[in-house]
C-alpha cells in the first residue's frame, strides 16, 4: 500500500474507528496513492473481496486485507520516530516489514547476548567449582565469540615442587549454542623425575566432581573421598583412588573406589595415633575435611610428653592412615608399634630400678641397725 506519509495520523485514526464500529475489512487501489476518501472498508472478507473483483480491470488493481494489520503497518510508523511531515508519497506495507525484521534482529541479537552472558556466567561458575579460580573472564569471551564448536584453554601452575600444566576442553551443545566444560586434562611433572603423568578428569554436570587440587592429590598417589550419584541419581559417598598399575582403553589410569560400605572409618583410625589437634573439636573438623580432599596433612604427635611434627594422609584401602616423620620418610604400623613397645619398657625398666632402689635401700638400712647393736654389746 502507498500513502502520503504526512497522511499517516489521519488513516491510523480512520482505521481505528472503522474497526471499532466492526468494520475487519478494507480494500484498495494497488497503482495509487491511498488517502482516507479511497480506501473502503467492509465487515466481512466475502464483500470485500467482491469488491475487489468488481473493481479490478486490465488497468487497475484492487486488494483486500485485515484492517487490523493496516492499523498495525501504521502504527509502525508512527513508532519508528521517522519525519512524518513530509508531503511525499510512502511505500507503508515495505516500511513496516522493514521495521519488523530490524526489530526482530535487535531481539534476536539482544537475546543472544543475555544467552550468552549467562552462558559465560554459568562457566565461570563451574570453572570457580572445580578450583581454577575466577581469570578466565576474557579468554572465555573471546572463545565464544569465535563461535568455534570446541576450544581449549591452557593453564599452567605450580605445587611446592611439582609443575602441573591443564588443558580444559570446552565444546557446543548439538541442540543449542550453549558451551559446556567437560573435561580437564592434567600433565604432572615431577621435581626428581624425568617422565611426567597424565589424566584426564570429566566434568559431571550433576556435581561431584575432582577439583584441580582433588586431582593433584589423586596424581600423588593418595585418596579422596567424594559425594557421588550412582545410576539411579542417588547420592553415596567413597574414596577414590587412581591404579597407576592399569589404564583403560582412552590411555586413562583406572580409578579405584572404596564404598561407604567397604568399611573405613578415618575418623577411628586417625584417632589410633596421639595426635594433638584430635583434642580440640574445631582442629579435629578441620583435620578430618582435609584428609578427605586427599591433602598430606601436617600434626603433632605427643609421645611420652614429648611433641613431634609429623605427617599423615588418609589410607582406605588398608583402613588405616598413612604417617611419615617431619623428613617425609614413612613410619609404617610395625614401627608405630615399636616405639610404643619401646616407650613400655622404658616404662617398666624405670619402675623395676626403683623397686630395685627401694629394695637395696632396706637391705642396707637393716644391716646398720644389726651392726649398731653389735657395737654396743662389745661396748659393754
Amino acid at each position: 500500500m502507498t500513502i502520503n506519509i504526512n497522511d499517516v495520523e489521519i488513516l491510523l485514526s480512520l482505521a481505528e474507528e472503522f474497526a471499532e464500529a466492526g468494520y475487519a475489512y478494507s480494500a484498495f487501489e494497488m497503482d495509487r496513492i491511498c488517502d482516507a476518501d479511497n480506501i473502503e472498508f467492509f465487515r466481512n472478507t466475502w464483500d470485500a473481496q467482491e469488491y475487489c473483483f468488481i473493481m479490478t480491470n486490465d488497468a487497475d488493481y484492487f486488494k483486500s486485507i485485515t484492517t487490523e494489520s493496516l492499523i498495525n503497518d501504521l502504527r509502525v510508523v508512527l513508532q519508528s520516530g521517522i519525519d512524518i511531515s513530509q508531503n511525499e508519497a510512502f511505500d507503508l506495507t515495505g516500511f513496516a516489514n522493514r521495521e519488523r525484521e530490524r526489530k526482530e534482529l535487535l531481539e534476536n541479537n539482544l537475546n543472544i547476548n543475555i544467552m550468552n552472558q549467562k552462558n559465560l556466567e554459568y562457566l565461570k561458575d563451574q570453572l570457580k567449582y572445580t578450583g581454577f579460580g575466577e581469570t578466565f573472564d576474557q579468554d572465555l569471551k573471546e572463545k565464544m565469540m569465535q563461535g568455534e564448536k570446541e576450544f581449549k584453554i591452557m593453564r599452567e601452575g605450580v605445587y611446592g615442587s611439582d609443575s602441573m600444566n591443564t588443558v580444559l576442553n570446552f565444546k557446543k551443545s548439538d541442540q543449542s549454542d550453549m558451551y559446556f566444560f567437560n573435561s580437564y586434562h592434567v600433565n604432572l611433572q615431577k621435581e626428581n623425575s624425568k617422565e611426567s603423568l597424565e589424566q584426564t578428569f570429566y566434568i559431571n554436570g550433576s556435581g561431584g566432581n575432582i577439583t584441580l587440587k582433588e586431582a593433584y592429590n589423586l596424581m600423588e598417589g593418595r585418596s579422596v573421598n567424594k559425594d557421588l550419584k550412582n545410576k539411579d541419581g542417588e547420592l553415596y559417598n567413597c574414596w577414590i583412588q587412581i591404579d597407576f598399575k592399569n589404564s583403560d582403553d582412552g590411555g586413562n589410569f583406572k580409578l579405584n573406589h572404596y564404598h561407604q560400605n567397604y568399611g573405613y572409618d578415618l575418623e577411628a583410625s586417625v584417632a589410633k595415633h596421639s595426635i594433638k589437634e584430635l583434642e580440640t573439636a574445631k582442629y579435629k573438623e578441620d583435620l578430618l575435611n582435609s584428609l578427605k580432599k586427599g591433602n598430606l596433612q601436617s600434626v603433632t604427635f605427643v609421645v611420652g610428653g614429648v611433641e613431634s611434627k609429623m605427617y599423615i594422609e588418609a589410607n582406605p584401602q588398608f583402613k588405616t592412615v598413612k604417617v611419615f616423620d617431619e623428613n617425609m620418610q614413612r613410619i609404617n604400623h610395625r614401627e608405630s608399634k615399636d616405639e610404643k613397645k619401646s616407650i613400655l619398657e622404658n616404662q617398666s625398666v624405670s619402675k623395676e630400678q626403683k623397686k630395685n632402689l627401694d629394695t637395696n635401700s632396706d637391705s642396707s638400712e637393716s644391716d646398720n641397725k644389726k651392726n649398731s647393736k653389735k657395737s654396743k654389746s662389745h661396748s659393754i
